[in-house]
């Protein structure tokens, strides 16, 4: 078996993996914020998904649960931005 290079080993660390998750759902959010479409609502909270996922594996392989947990948190925040997002789209529609 071939071994991980440095760099894609880092690439593929869960505490990586988590960082990237939360930093693409926070520019989903913040694009859904500024762009409430019911489109770009749904790829945010799809980003979100993702990066629960990778909250849940970085937890699994015993990440540094201060990190884990900060993540968490950033998460949560940006779930309430996207549901007043969410309600700006709903309000158009209805």
């Amino acid at each position: 078996m071939a071994k991980h290079s440095e760099t894609s080993w880092k690439q593929d660390h869960p505490s990586t993996l988590l960082s990237n998750s939360v930093q693409k759902a926070d520019q989903a959010v913040k694009h859904a914020m500024s762009h409430p479409e019911e489109q770009i609502v749904e790829q945010a909270q799809n980003a979100i998904y993702h990066a629960e996922n990778a909250v849940i594996n970085a937890e699994q392989y015993d990440e540094d649960m201060d990190t884990v947990q900060r993540n968490k948190e950033q998460l949560e925040a940006m779930k309430q931005q996207l549901n007043e997002a969410q309600e700006i789209v709903d309000d158009r529609l209805y």
